[in-house]
């Protein structure tokens, strides 16, 4: 069965679990009042708790956070008293009705397929990924496809080494390895118009999924240079720095900088959030303007990424639709202030071809996931068309939300059309 009709019997599952689910929905409300009030003012109030908890520490975190724990084990227990099978039927079917509308949105993008690469080279980091590359053996695969495999040995540059091989002749490149090594071969296949592969063998790789690779298919990303389709996409850069996914500020920005990051993430990630949301950072005051002219200070987090993120949605929340719009996606997470007057406003985002972030000293940052200390001001800029990707005919190429639309109406309004066999309006992926 073609794509297209994978896609209408996904979408026509969709909807109806949707309608099935609304149904039961309706009849456990009416049948557990008010006893789903009173859940949902537990849920409410865990929420609450949850937040004092993470911006405190030491007794105040814990007991903010074990009384999240517990209002959620309250509300769920007050679902499941009565009724519970019912409860139960409506978590499944709104479980399944998710699944099948992201299954519904996929695409597989049929990329025009220029010819093959003469001399391409594959750079691997045996130590990403917990070591995907041995794991995989992605040495061998390489040279089964007359792919030259270079290791990226521990101590050793790895811009020393791209440099090297095109300078030796490598008419493409292709990196095995986390998104801040992937920032590094991207950028130099750029300077030199060489078609670059992503090879998912890092920890989460967030490029490979917005460019439409298999992350669960590490070996067939190697055919990206035997016979694969391209695509050209965008890069950014701060300060002249390129990077493939986001720079972070804040938050994050600090945690990377902490030695017992590496090996405690989250416990490290917990740890920063009480500095940074009392304007304790290290990196001190942030200031930058919005597109409405009105000048902020930062108090928490500020995240600028290679084109928008799709951020607050069910389906393909955390991607990025598109990678060729030319834009920076600006998101201010946390409690910014006018710099003038104690004011408040809510978290906003907004995209932009550039932004400069003014500091009174150097800021910590997290470049695709690197940490880095940035010279003030830092001035962010968006390459567009800069990099073309090749990318293995058997995967997606393109974004797992290339075809969401935004916004619940319009999200059912394209999976009518699915279902109709009719493509949405966002089906211009590319």
């Amino acid at each position: 069965m073609s794509w297209r009709g994978t896609a209408r019997l996904q979408a026509f599952a969709a909807i109806a679990l949707g309608v099935a689910t609304l149904a039961l929905a309706v009849i456990a409300a009416v049948v557990q009042v008010p006893r789903g009030l009173v859940a949902l003012a537990c849920v409410a109030a865990a929420l609450f708790a949850a937040v004092f908890g993470l911006v405190h520490r030491g007794v105040r975190r814990l007991v903010g956070l074990a009384l999240a724990v517990a209002l959620l084990g309250t509300s769920i227990w007050l679902q499941a008293d009565r009724d519970g099978i019912l409860t139960v039927l409506v978590i499944v079917g709104a479980l399944l009705t998710f699944a099948a509308a992201r299954a519904a949105f996929r695409v597989r993008v049929a990329l025009p397929c220029p010819p093959r690469p003469q001399r391409p080279v594959l750079f691997y980091n045996p130590r990403s990924g917990g070591g995907k590359a041995e794991r995989f053996a992605l040495a061998a695969e390489a040279q089964a496809r007359g792919i030259e495999p270079v290791e990226l040995a521990a101590g050793e540059d790895l811009e020393e080494l791209v440099r090297d091989a095109v300078a030796r002749g490598a008419d493409a490149l292709a990196m095995a390895g986390g998104d801040g090594s992937q920032a590094i071969v991207a950028a130099i296949a750029a300077e030199h118009s060489l078609p670059y592969a992503c090879v998912p063998a890092g920890t989460r790789n967030h490029f490979a999924l917005d460019l439409g690779v298999d992350r669960d298919d590490v070996v067939g990303a190697l055919d990206a240079l035997v016979d694969g389709g391209e695509r050209v996409v965008d890069l950014a850069d701060v300060n002249g720095r390129v990077f493939v996914n986001n720079v972070s500020l804040g938050i994050y920005g600090d945690a990377v900088q902490r030695p017992e990051y590496r090996d405690a993430k989250l416990r490290t990630l917990l740890d920063a959030i009480p500095d940074v949301a009392a304007g304790d950072a290290p990196e001190g005051a942030l200031r930058w303007t919005d597109p409405d002219g009105t000048q902020r200070e930062l108090r928490a987090t500020v995240l600028v990424s290679n084109n928008r993120y799709r951020l607050g949605t069910i389906i393909g929340s955390g991607t990025r639709p598109r990678m060729d719009e030319g834009l920076l996606g600006i998101v201010v997470i946390g409690e910014p202030r006018l710099a003038h007057r104690a004011r408040p406003s809510p978290p906003h985002e907004w995209a932009t071809p550039s932004f400069t972030v003014e500091a009174s000293a150097p800021v910590a940052a997290g470049i695709d996931g690197e940490a880095a200390q940035l010279d003030p001001p830092l001035r962010f800029g968006t390459r567009p068309g800069a990099l073309r990707v090749r990318i293995a005919r058997a995967h997606p190429g393109a974004s797992p939300s290339a075809i969401e639309p935004e916004g619940v109406w319009n999200g059912l309004r394209a999976l009518a059309m699915i279902a109709a066999g009719r493509a949405p309006d966002q089906a211009r992926v590319q």
